[in-house]
């Protein structure tokens, strides 16, 4: 996990210490800079001269960059690996002159707040909380959107393209990186639990700040239970809750074979794909620089995937509750008329759902939902 994290924030490092290098003076229209800054094809030391010469403002008188404030979310505080890996990142960035204020936090909802108070330059923590900052990045983690990381590499290929750019910009915050943080699954404390159905007057986890969740649970007869992150593995393991969505990571992390006993699984279908997600305040990071991060995250996608990989370690066979095909069909009917009912009540972003289906007709243009697209 302290590789992940280092990997996932190199891509600020790599960026903003190429922006130390000193830029000739030069007549180019913004025009003309923007289209160099955002080039792929060009060196990336020349595109970051023509970002600096975009924006003078951002420089110190010296030409530096001035102290930015990352806050990183962590479950383990500044104990986590994810923290540890940043203060790790810092001492590098230092090497080049550059000031990087970190905080950990353990709470996403706080973090939250304090990047909309303009506390934090830039925040790190998952898809699910990005969604409240960007719609479009944040609907990448939709129910039953991204069947596998095939599909996520594909579709991380297609938004990263420069002439995406401007969905990564929402009012005052950018988009700055995504990266897969695997598939997330059903975890019941009943295998008898192992369809939609099965879960009506059951107690299902809920984000507790996300009340469009706790509809939809209701919906099917169930309970939905308000969860923070920070507590969703102890809540499931006392038995408070008996269904909680989560990565496999979280079986070791956060000990779910407690909750599990001799009489839970986890049902052995992808529920959704979780990703982590760094987000900036735009008047710090121009969409020009976070261009260049966005894609230097691209590059480290198969590092990260196997990192991520490697977290899961082996989860014992017992657990896997198995489901037939044709139950798994119903499951896409079911996921799809859920994405939909979500993104008429503007939840999930439109253009993003369309583009998710077709990456999956890409995989497989035989799918039901190819001849007559709805999405």
């Amino acid at each position: 996990m302290k590789r992940f994290a280092a990997t996932a924030l190199s891509a600020v490092t790599t960026i903003i210490a190429s922006t130390l290098l000193t830029v000739s003076a030069h007549a180019a229209s913004p025009e003309e800079l923007r289209a160099k800054a955002m080039d792929p094809k060009l060196d990336k030391v020349a595109r970051v001269e023509a970002i600096k010469a975009m924006y003078p403002e951002m420089l110190t008188e010296d030409g530096n960059i001035p102290v930015r404030r990352i806050c990183v979310w962590d479950i383990a505080g500044k104990n986590g690996p994810i923290y540890q890996a940043a203060v790790d990142q810092v001492a590098e960035l230092m090497q080049w002159g550059v000031q990087i204020e970190l905080d950990a936090y353990t709470s996403e909802s706080v973090l939250t707040e304090e990047l909309k108070a303009g506390m934090c330059d830039a925040a790190l923590f998952t898809g699910l909380r990005a969604r409240l900052f960007n719609k479009y990045t944040g609907t990448i983690d939709a129910i039953g959107a991204v069947p596998s990381r095939d599909h996520m590499k594909l579709l991380m290929r297609a938004i990263t393209s420069a002439k995406n750019a401007d969905r990564m910009v929402d009012g005052q915050y950018v988009v700055m990186g995504y990266a897969p943080m695997g598939a997330a699954y059903i975890f019941v404390n009943d295998r008898s639990i192992n369809t939609l159905a099965k879960a009506a007057g059951k107690r299902v986890a809920v984000l507790d700040y996300d009340l469009v969740q706790a509809e939809m649970v209701s919906q099917i007869g169930a309970n939905p239970v308000p969860t923070a992150l920070v507590n969703a593995g102890t809540k499931f393991n006392n038995k408070i809750v008996d269904v909680l969505a989560a990565p496999l990571a979280a079986y070791q992390i956060m000990e779910l074979y407690k909750g599990l006993g001799d009489n839970g699984g986890i049902v052995n279908y992808p529920f959704s794909q979780i990703t982590l997600q760094l987000v900036g305040r735009a008047d710090k990071f121009p969409n020009e620089l976070a261009q260049l991060v966005r894609e230097d995250f691209l590059t480290r996608f198969d590092t990260i995937e196997k990192l991520v990989k490697a977290q899961e370690g082996d989860i014992p066979e017992q657990y896997w509750i198995d489901i037939p095909d044709d139950d798994k069909a119903e499951y896409q009917v079911m996921m799809q008329e859920a994405r939909i009912q979500l993104r008429e009540r503007d939840y999930y972003h439109a253009d993003m759902l369309a583009l998710q289906r077709k990456v999956r007709c890409k995989f497989e243009p035989s799918h039901f939902e190819c001849a007559n697209p709805v999405e």
